[in-house]
């Protein structure tokens, strides 16, 4: 009963409104949710069970009572802990992160190493506030890019990701994740769609424009100068790893470089 009743309110609620209250939820629900069948490889913790969460149809076992991450925030944080240099104390990096996530923000803040900037519109993670589309940074101001789940939100994505090249040093890099379904290959928008109960039915989402495709996604980064790269993340993991992190089998990770 106690998890249904966090899975209603963690779907009723905006990912800001959780942000704002997280300092004195987490502490609880990491006590009340401890066990060994789960781990959060982000803060280590481990859990008997995770929280159900999703906008319109709620999945089970997909949010950490500890940080909050879900499956594809877990899946890039193993990225970067495993595949990555991110965490390298001897690489200095310029970083640039778009709508800073939770279970992020207060980790890569604090590493010794990394310049960190953190810019959106509303959140309240953001030290810079502003439009994806117009970006008030100079070419070239970043090393590292992380701009998840973003992109589905914004009409012109085009002059997003264009705006995000320009602010990319050449040989950086970054990731882009945004909602795609696992079988469908094109990017499906109808700028017709307005109303928030058409683009839910449509998007998945009120607040969503489009559907990335798997193939097309990559294409419209390529058109503005990137090249890209989508890895699956999971075919490195055996089956009880997946289980243990609670990872989407089917979640691809765009890789940016320019």
């Amino acid at each position: 009963m106690l998890k249904t009743i966090f899975g209603i309110v963690l779907g009723i609620f905006p990912r800001p409104v959780l942000i704002r209250f997280s300092l004195y939820l987490l502490p609880v629900l990491r006590l009340l949710f401890r066990g060994n069948r789960f781990t959060d490889p982000i803060d280590k913790s481990s859990f008997r069970t995770l929280l159900p969460y999703g906008y319109r149809k709620q999945r089970a076992n997909v949010l950490s009572p500890s940080t909050l991450s879900l499956e594809r925030h877990r899946l890039l944080w193993l990225y970067l802990e495993r595949f990555s240099t991110f965490f390298n104390p001897n690489q200095k990096l310029r970083v640039l992160h778009v709508a800073p996530e939770q279970c992020f923000y207060p980790r890569f803040k604090q590493l010794p190493h990394i310049d960190y900037t953190t810019f959106d519109q509303n959140s309240p993670l953001a030290t810079i506030k502003g439009d994806l589309r117009a970006l008030p940074f100079s070419d070239g101001s970043f090393d590292v890019l992380f701009c998840n789940h973003v992109l589905e939100h914004i009409t012109e994505d085009d002059k997003a990701m264009s705006e995000l090249y320009r602010v990319l040093q050449p040989g950086g890099w970054g990731i882009v994740q945004v909602p795609m379904k696992p079988h469908q290959d094109e990017t499906y928008e109808d700028p017709s769609i307005q109303s928030k109960k058409e683009r839910e039915l449509h998007f998945g989402q009120y607040d969503h424009v489009r559907w990335y495709g798997r193939k097309d996604f990559f294409t419209r980064l390529q058109k503005v100068g990137f090249s890209t790269e989508a890895i699956n993340v999971t075919q490195a993991f055996s089956e009880a790893e997946i289980e243990r992190y609670a990872l989407d089998r089917n979640e691809i990770l765009p890789i940016i470089r320019r």
